[in-house]
């Protein structure tokens, strides 16, 4: 089957249509690891009521921007989406897909220009996650394109150079018969410099075995940059099937195993203790970036910050405000909010949801910033911060459908876009991350 690849879409893959049927119908059909504007080979390997899936065979007419990818793993990894086309133009993908979003959904037009901020394309990466298998041989790496089989890998381009030793460390560990049946699942965090690495180790019990708690002392012998190692129960198995980090999942409790369970990561505007099971952005190269986009420049009297994390932007909104209100669910990053946060941060323990419900009726702020998950802020919440009039607004999304949808609720209170970023903390894969700045 021969197909004409129109644009590509957010997931990562191509969009092509199908010969028409017999009431001239033109099912759409969607083929990964292709660009737009090329002629291809490929076979149909799922059809559904509306869409279908094919296989990519051979491109019969490559586009300009097609290279060959950096990564061994790449098209087998379920990682990456995007190592097939340059860099520049991978930028020019993300873009699209951004403003055709906000068309389709938001039924809105950028007024002002995306602003594109680029990363470095590989080793951006101060988190990774890996599936670990022990018997009955040792096999370390992420799942499968399109599948939960394990792919084992001994390297990962896109993760940095402090994670690819420890990487390779533990391919070396494993090997030698020292990593035991009882790990899962494998995070690596590294600090700012990428001096230092953190370790958190998944597996189904609550507490680590007695016979395991000695382990850890291999990983330290083995590795001196490791600062610590922090065991959590694998509650279920994780649904990822990339480098990527699920920052939505709930840690249970950890169990220090040795060394240090946090460590200090240092930005250009600060440090903040980030402990094993708290969500921190995880491209090392822009997070300078991403704050100065959403926290430098903004004063006032009260700020909110809502899904704050260790306080990323809330330390730094705390230097311009009198008042910055940090609200975060989840316990292990409350903690480190609560540590990273200057006096006049107040640190609230609770869901962003129950948080309004309760409180939404005493706030005044001058500016509202929300970093929510991919699920973004649902109508409910996007309504209740409407009706705050907060005159500004700060949207960090790392999902463009829930954004768009998000915006138009705020669109439809009065704020209208003043500028809008397109930051890529995720090079290499389909992901996109936006800043948009609303005003009344």
């Amino acid at each position: 089957m021969y197909l004409t690849i129109e644009k590509l879409v957010y997931g990562g893959d191509g969009l092509a249509r199908l010969a028409p049927d017999e009431r001239g119908r033109r099912k759409t059909v969607f083929v990964p690891f292709v660009l737009e504007g090329e002629q291809v080979e490929a076979e149909l390997v799922e059809q559904k009521a509306e869409f279908a899936r094919a296989r990519l065979h051979k491109v019969l007419s490559p586009s300009p921007a097609r290279i060959d990818p950096g990564c061994p793993y790449f098209l087998r990894c379920g990682g990456c989406h995007y190592q097939h086309a340059t860099y520049e133009h991978q930028l020019q993908i993300k873009a699209a897909i951004l403003q055709e979003t906000l068309s389709r959904i938001a039924k809105i037009s950028l007024q002002a220009d995306l602003q594109l901020h680029a990363s470095p394309p590989w080793n951006y990466r101060n988190r990774t996650r890996l599936r670990v298998r022990a018997e009955p041989k040792f096999e370390l790496g992420y799942f499968r394109f399109g599948s939960h089989t394990l792919l084992p890998v001994e390297q990962c381009p896109i993760s940095s150079p402090l994670i690819n030793r420890a990487i390779a460390a533990l391919w070396q560990l494993g090997r030698s018969g020292r990593i035991t049946r009882q790990i899962a699942e494998i995070e690596f965090f590294a600090n700012a410099e990428d001096t230092q690495l953190q370790i958190e180790l998944y597996g189904p019990e609550a507490v680590p075995p007695p016979a395991f708690r000695r382990r850890p002392d291999d990983l330290k012998n083995n590795f001196p940059e490791l600062a610590g190692v922090t065991w959590f129960q694998q509650r279920t198995l994780a649904e990822h099937s990339s480098a990527e980090f699920v920052a939505s999942r709930k840690p249970s409790k950890p169990h220090v195993l040795c060394g240090s369970s946090d460590l200090l990561y240092k930005t250009s505007r600060a440090t903040y203790r980030v402990s094993g099971g708290s969500f921190f952005q995880v491209n090392r190269q822009l997070i300078d970036e991403l704050v100065n986009i959403v926290a430098v420049n903004q004063r006032g009297t009260t700020a909110l910050d809502l899904y704050a994390g260790v306080g990323l932007f809330s330390v730094v909104l705390s230097r311009e405000f009198d008042r910055v209100i940090a609200v975060e669910s989840s316990p292990i990053s409350h903690s480190d909010l609560t540590y990273n946060a200057p006096e006049n941060v107040q640190a609230v323990h609770a869901t962003t949801e129950d948080y309004l419900k309760n409180s939404a009726g005493n706030l005044q702020p001058d500016l509202l910033v929300v970093d929510p998950p991919r699920g973004g802020l649902g109508k409910g919440v996007a309504d209740v911060l409407g009706q705050l009039r907060s005159p500004r607004v700060i949207y960090v999304s790392c999902d463009p459908s829930t954004l768009a949808r998000d915006l138009r609720v705020l669109l439809d209170f009065g704020y209208g876009v003043q500028n809008a970023h397109l930051i890529d903390l995720f090079p290499q894969t389909y992901h996109v991350e936006s800043v948009f700045h609303l005003a009344l």
